[in-house]
């Protein structure tokens, strides 16, 4: 693989090849991560017949929270590979793998497999959203550095609107993990295309342990918290609402077999999230990256009191309210996307970007597990939902007190 030149602060043919493939893998790690809790009400029901809501909770329970400790898992794993076998094959293998193992969903009659083959999936996914913005950040010119990263969190709002989609037109949920076949084919695209970063090349010198030693030290402790919390709380938030978004749906549904209403649903939350994510890199150069993730945070928190706490029955109006909680979570995506990997030099960049990105999702595979038990205790999904909101009040003390932080250069 050759090597990228990034001294120039022009955007090349190559910037725009690299960027594509960037934002492709994002869309179908979107469209993957969310596509079983789309089809989940009609898979359950298909392997295992008519259960009860006590069995459906603890079902749904184990194949969400399955799905996001292997996002967690690998988003760690992978940013210490990439750390020491580069960008560009770790990119390759990770989107490889969770195209495979979505395939795999697709031909699989077991709940056994699909518990493997999700948490498989999971963790490719969680290695690409670590290493596209990782590349990105050292190979995109600084000048538009930020807005370019921002447009890349469109990516998997995109796909979750794609997931939607694919519910309204596929009703078979086993031929609609066929998708699982475009990731496989984009990552040997990739193996021929991608190129290896400069800044990575310059800094391989160093040893795992030492690089690991680094990431500990003062100088870079107090940016590891403070990007673990901020988008550790942005992450237990958002994969609380939309894993059980659908199911809240059907549950407020009387005379529907709630198919279009979860697909649209869906639909209008990836449409929101990719606005806020296309807009955020010129919202945080216009207001800061302090000041954007506290109004993100506060946003989310707000809509999600008006959305899970004033409706009782299906209207028209939750679609306008899901799309508002989209807009400000698909914000704080791209503005965390940028603010983080420049918070630490290359030679950790990875392996710190990683472990911010996903020391929340194993309290989030926790905490999903639980909503089950939530609903009896709390009242309804309504409730048990909302209680995830609360962590968005963490993230924006934590970011109140980030104002200190400053970046590190390479």
């Amino acid at each position: 693989m050759q090597s990228a030149d990034t001294s120039i602060n022009k955007i090349t043919a190559y910037h725009w090849q690299l960027f594509a493939i960037c934002v492709l893998s994002n869309v179908f790690g979107g469209t993957v991560s969310t596509l079983m809790s789309v089809y989940l009400p009609v898979a359950v029901k298909d392997l295992l017949g008519e259960v009860d809501t006590d069995n459906f909770n603890f079902i749904s329970a184990y194949v969400n929270s399955i799905f996001i400790f292997g996002w967690a898992i690998g988003g760690m794993v992978w940013g210490i590979l990439s750390d020491q076998m580069g960008r560009s094959r770790a990119i390759v293998l990770s989107i490889g793998s969770y195209g495979l193992f979505t395939l795999l969903t697709g031909f699989t009659n077991s709940w056994i497999l699909i518990l493997v083959w999700r948490f498989l999936s999971g963790f490719g996914v969680g290695g690409v959203l670590v290493l596209t913005p990782t590349i990105l950040s050292e190979v995109w010119p600084e000048k538009t550095r930020s807005i370019f990263i921002g447009i890349l969190s469109i990516g998997f709002p995109i796909g979750i609107f794609s997931a939607g989609l694919i519910d309204i037109f596929v009703a078979n949920w086993h031929q609609a993990f066929w998708v699982g076949m475009i990731p496989l084919s984009l990552a040997a695209l990739c193996a021929w295309l991608l190129r290896e970063s400069d800044k990575w090349a310059l800094s391989k010198k160093e040893s795992g342990v030492k690089k690991l030693k680094i990431l500990f030290d003062n100088n870079h402790r107090g940016n590891l918290l403070v990007g673990s919390l901020t988008f550790g709380a942005m992450l237990i938030g958002l994969w609380g609402i939309f894993s059980w978004l659908p199911t809240w749906i059907q549950t407020l549904l009387t005379t529907s077999d709630g198919q279009q209403e979860r697909g649209l649903s869906m639909m209008v939350l990836g449409a929101g999230a990719l606005i806020g994510g296309f807009s955020s890199g010129w919202f945080s150069n216009a207001i800061g990256h302090r000041r954007a993730m506290m109004l993100c945070f506060a946003g989310c928190f707000t809509t999600s009191f008006l959305l899970f706490k004033t409706n009782t029955i299906f209207s028209k109006i939750i679609y306008v309210e899901i799309a508002f909680l989209a807009l400000f979570f698909g914000a704080s995506q791209g503005v965390l996307s940028a603010y983080i990997p420049e918070l630490f030099p290359s030679v950790i960049r990875a392996t710190a970007t990683g472990f911010c990105f996903n020391i929340g999702r194993f309290v989030t595979g926790t905490v999903v597990f639980f909503v089950g038990a939530l609903v009896i205790i709390l009242g309804g999904y309504g409730n048990a939902i909302f209680a995830f909101s609360w962590v968005f009040l963490i993230g924006l003390i934590a970011t109140f007190f980030s104002k200190n932080t400053v970046k590190t250069k390479n």
